[in-house]
């Protein structure tokens, strides 16, 4: 029995069944997509998880399954289940952490997407066999890497258009985090496919060198960006700015609503008594 594909059906399964209950509820949706407020703010680190099994549509959710079970078939004779369980949440949560670093200053940037673990699965693959072809749905088969360059190469064109609240930019992180996983499993693949390992990493670590440090060369979205070249009319920022405090306040009253006045922060006790007195 194979276990490796085993987990790789559990985890689709998975996503398909929380992506579903996402899209048929917002409230559901909103409890466990990555937010840097409720990750930074209150803590919820489990977001850091979760928002990956949530897909903005059935489009998003088929591409990033179809590309798992394509690469995860192409693993599976020569990775065990744990390696692979360990890539994939090593490449989720790893890619989730940069976005959160890259969009530290912007409280209502929101996310989901199993992307970056999917991109760390494609790039540990490729690092590992880049001579294997991946099956294009039944039609046709190319090269791993060339699979995995235009994969990179969306990411980057939706970093760009900041179109979605796909997280793209942790596509970069979970890349980078699944070759270096690989390489620790595997340590002759630095040997035996070197340059291929470092064509990867490279491309990976300027982009992620240049929406840290120099983010409007790529029109990210982050707050100095926003500041000084968005214009929003007026009107605009004002009804955004009543949209986040009402999220907010929703988000401590159900706290209450479950756990009690005691379960508060004193950061939420803040929020709570400031929007009571800007109502009242």
């Amino acid at each position: 029995m194979n276990y490796t594909r085993i987990i790789a059906l559990a985890i689709v399964f998975i996503n398909i069944l929380f992506s579903w209950k996402g899209f048929n509820s917002r409230t559901f949706f909103n409890k466990y997509a990555f937010e840097v407020e409720r990750i930074r703010l209150f803590r919820e680190y489990r977001r850091l998880l979760t928002s990956g099994f949530l897909h903005v549509s059935w489009k998003h959710l088929l591409f990033n399954m179809a590309s798992l079970l394509a690469f995860s078939f192409l693993l599976e004779t020569n990775l065990t289940a744990t390696a692979f369980a360990i890539i994939y949440f090593g490449s989720l949560i790893g890619g989730n952490l940069l976005s959160l670093y890259v969009h530290r200053r912007e409280n209502d940037y929101s996310a989901v997407g199993a992307s970056g673990a999917i991109c760390g699965v494609i790039f540990a693959a490729v690092a590992m066999y880049p001579d294997r072809g991946v099956d294009v749905g039944g039609l046709f088969s190319v090269p791993g890497w060339v699979y995995g360059l235009g994969y990179l190469l969306l990411a980057i064109y939706g970093i760009r258009s900041r179109r979605d609240n796909i997280g793209h930019d942790a596509h970069l992180g979970g890349a980078m985090v699944g070759i270096l996983i690989a390489l620790f499993i595997e340590p002759g693949t630095l040997r035996e496919n070197f340059a291929v390992v470092i064509a990867l990493l490279v491309p990976c670590i300027f982009f992620m060198y240049v929406i840290i440090n120099k983010p409007q060369a790529i029109l990210v979205d982050n707050y100095h960006y926003n500041q000084h070249h968005v214009f929003v009319d007026i009107d605009d920022q004002y009804n955004m700015g009543k949209a986040s405090q009402q999220k907010e306040l929703d988000a401590i009253l159900e706290k209450i609503h479950q756990r009690g006045m005691q379960s508060l922060t004193k950061t939420e006790k803040d929020k709570l008594e400031l929007y009571s007195r800007q109502i009242n």
